[in-house]
């Protein structure tokens, strides 16, 4: 594997056809599979990560927002895609590519029957979101009845499938409130769908939820964090393989009297002869402010160096003191010896903000092993 000449993420898709294999094999053979590849993929390359995917044999794909899927099918990408947060204003491109909204208010599923019978369309592919106790989006089971009369009086929508989202699945403690959603969420579907001529698929499962929860896992389920290698459970990561590795350089390093301060406002001040090195990565690449301070570190030839002073928009500063490095060398900020959710811990946070928060501006490497 080449070295980092510059900022870099590696992706590496052999990690993700492991993770997927994983997941799947959790599951009965006859389940689906939805891959969850909003957020660029969780802050890799969805059109890359989807292709991979579509070859591994998901059955679907879900995004969040309309110009998500626009980009998949631009690329060619054939599998149904789910759209889980559409707009009014979005409902004519999402016919015009294939696209499958999730409806998940009265004033959104009858708009989108509106402009569905406008375009002439006859039994569309549409996703009907339950609210089981998230309280995010979703029908409340009292509107259930409205939303079953809006679907069955005409033929312009069809129900491809009726979905819902877990709260806590990956918290034990909170076990009678995740089972009380499943519940819920069997009587809301079984009110919504027992006068259709037809079964749409089901599904409440995320990666936690299909891990935990595998009796729930209906006729489909999500996975996204798992497919990226993070199982939310450590009981769970040392099965899955993170698929980004986000590396980095060291442009300059710079010898440092006592007395001397480093970076904006002056917040770390050199105490010993220290060896400070300078890296081009900062808060406008994804590594956020909440690292600096030596909350946080990376790794320079397999050694941990923290990270000193301020986060700049484009450049951190590390502490390389007794660390073998020159200018030039490879830097890897997670990934490889820094598992992402022990970085992400160390700054307060979790993997979902830290790897989605890679930006554009980073350049993708793909790696096929």
């Amino acid at each position: 594997m080449p070295e980092a000449k510059e900022t870099v993420l590696e992706i590496n898709l052999g990690n993700l056809a492991h993770n997927y294999r994983f997941l799947r094999s959790k599951i009965d053979k006859d389940v689906k599979f939805l891959s969850v590849v909003k957020a660029h993929a969780y802050g890799s390359d969805s059109v890359v990560i989807a292709k991979k995917l579509e070859e591994l044999g998901t059955d679907y794909f879900a995004v969040a927002y309309v110009e998500e899927g626009v980009r998949l099918r631009k690329h060619g990408i054939t599998k149904p895609i789910l759209v889980l947060h559409p707009q009014f204003t979005h409902f004519e491109e999402i016919i015009e590519h294939c696209l499958e909204p999730n409806l998940y208010s009265e004033k959104i599923l009858q708009s989108f029957i509106i402009t569905a019978e406008r375009l002439k369309q006859k039994n569309y592919p549409v996703h009907i979101k339950l609210n089981t106790g998230l309280n995010r989006l979703g029908f409340d089971q009292p509107e259930i009845k409205k939303v079953r009369e809006l679907i069955t009086s005409n033929k312009t929508v069809r129900i491809a499938s009726v979905f819902s989202h877990l709260a806590a699945s990956e918290d034990w403690k909170e076990r009678d409130f995740t089972v009380g959603q499943i519940d819920l969420f069997r009587k809301m579907t079984w009110e919504l769908i027992k006068d259709l001529d037809y079964e749409p698929l089901l599904h409440i499962c995320n990666t936690s939820g299909l891990l935990n929860y595998p009796k729930a896992a209906f006729s489909m389920v999500r996975s996204g964090i798992g497919l990226y290698g993070y199982g939310n459970d450590a009981n769970i990561d040392p099965h899955l393989k993170p698929v980004g590795t986000l590396k980095t350089i060291i442009s300059q390093i710079r010898q440092l009297d006592p007395g001397a301060t480093v970076g904006y406002n002056r917040v770390f001040k050199v105490e010993k002869p220290s060896r400070i090195a300078t890296l081009p990565i900062g808060h406008a690449d994804g590594i956020n402010r909440i690292y600096g301070k030596q909350k946080a570190g990376v790794y320079v030839n397999g050694k941990y160096a923290p990270i000193v002073g301020n986060v700049c928009m484009d450049i951190i500063m590390i502490d390389v003191t007794g660390i073998e490095c020159e200018e030039g060398d490879e830097v890897v900020v997670f990934g490889g010896p820094q598992h992402p959710v022990k970085l992400a811990e160390a700054g307060g946070t979790i993997s979902y903000e830290l790897i989605t928060g890679v930006q554009r501006r980073v350049t993708r490497r793909i790696i096929q092993e």
